[in-house]
């Protein structure tokens, strides 16, 4: 699904090539990569530019802070504001239009853990990901909803549970 700008309302389109199936005749889909999402999203902290690549090997955001092997993106508004707000560092949180330059899978962080059948449209990949744009008019989470999450990442980090499994 595909959201387009309806002032402060998201609407949902499917992609224009799968009709939202995720394939074409047996085989993945090439523009939303078998996912039926039209468009995706990073949200980071990274000051970036429509052409620059997001590519794995950074330190990551989450857990122990270790060097990544995949980069993430989602198709969710919702899940790329959370990566946003939740990035390390204290540049203002952003988000990008991004397209993969390779292929994509789900990610087993939300969806095989806590999110079955992948709601959140969140995916990883060990190739780049290609900055198209940037979306600059999106609402945070409230203060009282952010405030819970941190406590929770940092509670689950008390107890030594990784919030990523790269």
């Amino acid at each position: 699904m595909a959201p387009t700008d309806e002032g402060p309302f998201v609407v949902s389109e499917p992609c224009p090539a799968c009709h939202g199936q995720g394939t074409i005749h047996e085989q993945p889909c090439s523009m939303c990569h078998g996912t039926g999402v039209q468009r995706f999203y990073h949200g980071t902290k990274a000051d970036l530019r429509p052409g620059d690549l997001i590519e794995p090997g950074y330190s990551s955001n989450f857990g122990k802070g270790k060097q990544a092997t995949y980069v993430y993106l989602t198709g969710t508004l919702d899940a790329a504001t959370w990566g946003a707000e939740l990035a390390l560092g204290e540049a203002p949180g952003r988000i990008y239009l991004v397209e993969p330059t390779g292929s994509i899978e789900d990610d087993p962080n939300l969806t095989d853990k806590k999110f079955p059948g992948n709601p959140t449209k969140s995916y990883r990949s060990r190739e780049p990901l290609r900055v198209t744009g940037e979306l600059t008019a999106w609402q945070g989470h409230s203060p009282d909803a952010l405030k819970a999450m941190k406590d929770n990442l940092e509670r689950l980090k008390r107890l030594g549970v990784e919030a990523i499994d790269e």
